[in-house]
């Protein structure tokens, strides 16, 4: 059977940070927005939005600001991006070329990709729209989205996806509880800030969707039954018995 991938776009694929600093900029200033890209060069990669975002129910969030911001300076950014035409068509890829990689790897092997996304809506077309054309616009022709809320997990059960790529990892956990896909994590941050759970609890981990790909095509390969092949992929995924088969 041909695998069913669910892949998250902001932060994996696109660069959404560095889109919201050009908005900041407009917004702010410059000086503000020089700011906000020091911090985001030194802030973790799990870093908390502002507190008030914190304490709103998770469904109701945009997808997460790792720029070190008030609460009061994120709901202005957000309204601001709320006035901007297709915003969400304007942002650049993380991995130059790795959508169309992924398009031709998935039109090669009979993939399902379902790309899923968090994004608030913009000025002009929906963000579902916006994001289609994005997509196309990077290579992958007549792309799947769909604009999710709640549970990643959930979602992944209910879609009978074989495997999530994500760059959060409460996104994952989720997956691996709430589901029996499996997750992969893109983690380009420092390995020692990895959540100690992420491999215990059977996520996998690479350092970029280029290697992402790597890895799924071997899972993928006419000899994945073969036990040498699934022992090495196993050992770069870092995945355990906890995680579904």
């Amino acid at each position: 059977m041909p695998l069913r991938i669910g892949c998250d776009l902001d932060g994996v694929l696109a660069d959404m940070d560095a889109g919201l600093l050009r908005e900041a900029e407009a917004l702010f200033g410059e000086a503000m927005a020089q700011q906000l890209q020091d911090s985001l060069e030194s802030a973790p990669p799990d870093a908390e939005p502002g507190e008030a975002a914190a304490a709103s129910p998770q469904e109701n969030l945009p997808p997460p600001v790792r720029l070190e911001m008030t609460s009061r300076q994120q709901r202005r950014l957000w309204r601001h991006v709320e006035t901007v035409k297709n915003f969400w068509e304007g942002l650049t890829e993380i991995e130059p070329g790795v959508i169309k990689r992924l398009a031709s790897i998935a039109a090669e092997r009979r993939w399902e990709i379902i790309f899923l996304t968090k994004r608030p809506e913009s000025a002009g077309a929906t963000s579902q729209v916006q994001t289609q054309r994005w997509l196309e616009s990077k290579g992958f022709t007549l792309p799947s989205v769909f604009v999710v809320q709640g549970s990643r997990g959930r979602i992944a059960a209910a879609l009978h996806l074989d495997v999530v790529i994500d760059d959060r990892p409460e996104n994952c956990l989720d997956v691996v509880m709430d589901s029996k896909s499996r997750a992969i994590l893109v983690w380009r941050d420092d390995p020692a800030q990895l959540p100690a759970a992420a491999r215990r609890l059977g996520i996998g981990v690479v350092k970029s969707v280029n290697d992402c790909l790597d890895v799924l095509t071997q899972l993928d390969s006419p000899n994945k039954d073969e036990p040498g092949v699934m022992a090495r992929v196993k050992k770069l995924l870092g995945l355990g018995e906890s995680a579904s088969a």
